[in-house]
């Protein structure tokens, strides 16, 4: 006999919590020395996300909070595709090299190339300048992101 996982009321509530930060970090942007540059706070807090859930439980998450910003009017089919190519690439990567600085290092940017390789082949935009664009966001998340993760363990967050 198998038993059935269920989904508790607690990590429903902390993953409806969870969606609507993501979408509210996600509308913070930081200012770049790059006219135009500026990047979101989202992206070190969904690499912490996933790390700490998952990729299935970040990619629900990450689901909920497009959705939620779908129906605001704050985001559109194309922010969504660039944000779900970006959590798939980082959450594929985090769990590939489960435990491993390197990779949580390196998901965000690697995300965040990925889904301006496919914005750029969706709208025809040079891709040279949407890279050069995101290269302030890249490093930040991949400073940012491990020193979230290890704030999120001290403060005993998604247990």
């Amino acid at each position: 006999m198998t038993t059935k996982k269920t989904y508790s009321a607690r990590a429903l509530a902390s993953d409806g919590i969870l969606s609507v930060l993501l979408l509210i970090t996600g509308m913070f942007k930081i200012p770049s020395f790059l006219p135009g540059a500026e990047f979101q706070v989202s992206a070190p807090f969904a690499v912490t996300i996933a790390k700490n859930l998952g990729f299935k439980r970040y990619l629900m998450i990450g689901i909920a909070s497009s959705l939620c910003g779908f129906f605001l009017g704050v985001q559109n089919i194309l922010n969504i595709t660039v944000a779900m190519i970006y959590r798939i690439t980082a959450g594929a990567i985090l769990t590939l090299f489960k435990d491993s600085k390197p990779a949580v290092i390196i998901s965000g940017p690697c995300g965040t190339l990925l889904s301006r390789v496919i914005l750029a082949q969706l709208t025809g935009a040079d891709m040279r300048l949407l890279l050069l664009y995101a290269l302030p966001g890249m490093a930040f998340t991949a400073v940012t992101a491990p020193i979230l993760i290890k704030a999120a363990e001290n403060w005993g967050l998604f247990v």
